[in-house]
């Protein structure tokens, strides 16, 4: 079988992904609902609990699309395009109202990784929003008084875990140089949403019953906004108002970013982290001043001759762990495996484990550590990396390699949860979003301040500044430094004509690598649309012997459990796989006159959009 020529650029190794072939035969059958369980022996834990599981139809639109998490920020999206609003003006606006209604997943009190195509000049920039530490962080800030780590909720709960904001910044700075109507317009549907009230959905209601006791522990002003007097969930439809968000919302409008890293807002924000009564944080006015948003390169890599796909560089570990897992693929013939067979599980699950723990050595912020992407992405190294995999036993528990350019470090072991949310945009012009945001875990830090909540950013570095065998780990925390991710926004092109083909990306803590790779898998190899490709089943493993399976898809059968603990995998039947994946393909005629690759039904539409089943997210276009 011939293998594609695969090209290095700062980052870049694309490969087949016939093989994840486990998934499903088509990927659009599936509508059981799963059952929640956790995993056992895994790190990975669900950052939201799952919701359930709705069958979605995939959508099509001849000028645009918008797919995000929540009807109503879709709404608001599609409706600043049909004003001729660019993408990011579009972008601006759901982020704006998922704020509100999906509180527990993102907001301006949290941070994102955003890429943006630039249809005219045909350039991608990679938009760095991440939180920062604050300028008094220590490396042992998450070390209790026995020099033990710190418990996750112990840290997490209170002021301790807050990093300074970046989103605002990152979006103000995108909208400069890509926006097309004024800021101040953007934030109109979220501010008449918050005044006049929303109904509280099922999946917001669910979240607030997983994390109601924590809620109501920190109190006010969050305990009375999300609970009953009871101490319980408001419930679903409940009308829910937020006018503090409004005002909150209209100083931004008016003053742009600086109203809220400067000012009485600045000053809420650092009070309520810096006099939690039991937690406190180190956040100050200098830090929320100070912070810089930073436009980086991204990772691409040329896919099979024909596409061009691109990610985020570090410090998210998405864009290159989704490359590395790729890379060590492609040593394999992937397409003569068969969807659902065992093989393909196996074999997966290694090329993640792999890539994982790689991950887990050398990837941090690259303003502090020097992160070796091109060594990382060398199909040299990948295809010394594929050789330790076994058709007949896992390998169990990973050990990381030495890529070129890497220096000693340790393993970090930071639990990486973030409660995230993703949209994928492109406007009638041809530009393009993909952005995932932030507030890390279900709630952030459930501290609320006139009217969002802030993160818990800050519990994505390592808890302990070396390993067990003393090694430094490059995730430590560190003043200013930003903690890694797994975000992985993407954006996939023709490599020959440079147009849009596609664009990914997904929510769910560190499995969100495992998420966007199924679906660029399953849109290109297995030539699914891109509602078929979200619809994938998802399994995956990390840094031990684990391999998850989602319950009740049509992967999780006896018979391919029993195979797979054979080859000596603990298999763990899991509904932690709450992914929120949200994607558009270009479904019309490239710009030289041929019909797009990802084109699954020609004369439907010039985009076709996909929103994830087990959340409460739609695609929608105008017509």
């Amino acid at each position: 079988m011939m293998k594609p020529r695969l090209t290095t650029r700062i980052s870049a190794v694309f490969l087949s992904a016939a093989a994840l072939a486990a998934l499903s035969a088509c990927g659009g059958g599936d509508t059981e609902a799963p059952v929640i369980q956790a995993e056992p022996t895994e790190q990975y834990v669900p950052p939201e609990p799952p919701s359930g599981y709705t069958a979605k139809a995939i959508q099509y639109a001849n000028k645009d699309m918008v797919s995000a998490a929540n009807p109503l920020a879709v709404r608001a999206g599609v409706d600043i395009l049909a004003r001729g609003g660019s993408a990011i003006d579009a972008a601006i606006a759901v982020q704006m109202v998922l704020n509100l209604v999906e509180p527990q997943s993102s907001g301006i009190g949290g941070g994102a990784f955003m890429l943006h195509l630039d249809k005219a000049t045909s350039r991608i920039l990679a938009y760095d929003g991440r939180e920062m530490a604050p300028k008094a962080a220590t490396a042992d800030m998450f070390t209790g008084p026995d020099g033990k780590p710190l418990a996750f909720n112990a840290a997490v709960d209170g002021g301790l875990s807050v990093g300074t904001p970046g989103l605002l910044r990152m979006l103000e700075a995108a909208h400069k140089a890509h926006g097309k109507l004024p800021w101040a317009d953007l934030f109109a549907p979220a501010i008449a949403l918050a005044d006049a009230g929303f109904a509280i959905s099922e999946r917001m209601n669910v979240s607030i019953a997983g994390s109601a006791a924590r809620i109501k522990a920190q109190g006010e002003p969050g305990a009375s906004y999300f609970l009953q007097a009871d101490g319980t969930a408001k419930a679903t439809g409940t009308l829910l108002k937020n006018p503090e968000l409004a005002a909150t919302f209209r100083a931004i409008a008016a003053g742009g970013a600086n109203a809220f890293y400067t000012g009485s807002i600045a000053s809420d924000i650092v009070a309520k982290v810096s006099a939690h009564p039991t937690n406190p944080g180190r956040l100050t006015l200098a830090d929320m001043s100070g912070y810089v948003h930073k436009v980086r390169e991204p990772v691409c890599g040329v896919y099979r001759v024909s596409y061009r796909i691109c990610g985020m560089p570090a410090p998210s570990s998405g864009g290159i762990s989704v490359l590395q897992t790729l890379g060590i693929l492609n040593n394999f013939d992937l397409a003569g495996m068969k969807a659902n067979t065992v093989d393909s599980v196996h074999l997966v699950s290694e090329a993640y484990r792999l890539a994982y723990a790689d991950r887990a050595k050398y990837i941090a912020d690259p303003d502090f550590v020097s992160v070796p992407v091109a060594g990382m992405l060398d199909p040299v190294y990948l295809t010394g990396r594929s050789k330790l995999i076994s058709m007949q036993k896992t390998m169990g528990t990973p050990v990381a390699g030495m890529p070129a350019g890497a220096s000693t470090a340790g393993t970090d072991t930071s639990l990486n949860l973030p409660s995230t949310s993703h949209m994928s945009i492109v406007d009638r012009n041809g530009n393009a979003i993909s952005m995932t945001t932030t507030i890390e875990s279900g709630f952030g830090s459930l501290q609320m301040v006139r009217g969002f909540l802030l993160n818990n950013q800050l519990t994505d570095f390592s808890f302990t500044d070396k390993d067990p065998d003393g090694s430094v780990v490059a995730n430590r925390v560190q003043p200013l430094k930003r903690p890694r991710s797994s975000m992985a926004p993407t954006l996939i092109l023709n490599a020959r004509t440079g147009d849009l083909e596609a664009i990914t990306g997904s929510p769910g803590g560190s499995a969100i690598i495992q998420y966007t790779a199924k679906s660029i898998i399953g849109m290109i190899d297995w030539n699914l649309n891109v509602q078929q490709a979200i619809n994938l089943p998802n399994f995956g493993a990390q840094t031990n012997a684990t391999t998850s399976i989602e319950r009740g898809s049509v992967i999780d059968t006896a018979a391919l459990r029993d195979e797979l603990t054979a080859r000596g995998h603990t298999v763990a039947r899991s509904t932690a796989f709450a992914s929120g994946l949200h994607g558009v393909t270009f479904n019309g005629l490239r710009s030289d006159g041929s019909a797009g690759l990802l084109a699954r039904n020609p004369g439907a539409g010039q985009y076709a959009g996909g929103a994830d089943p087990r959340r409460e997210g739609i695609a929608q276009g105008n017509p």
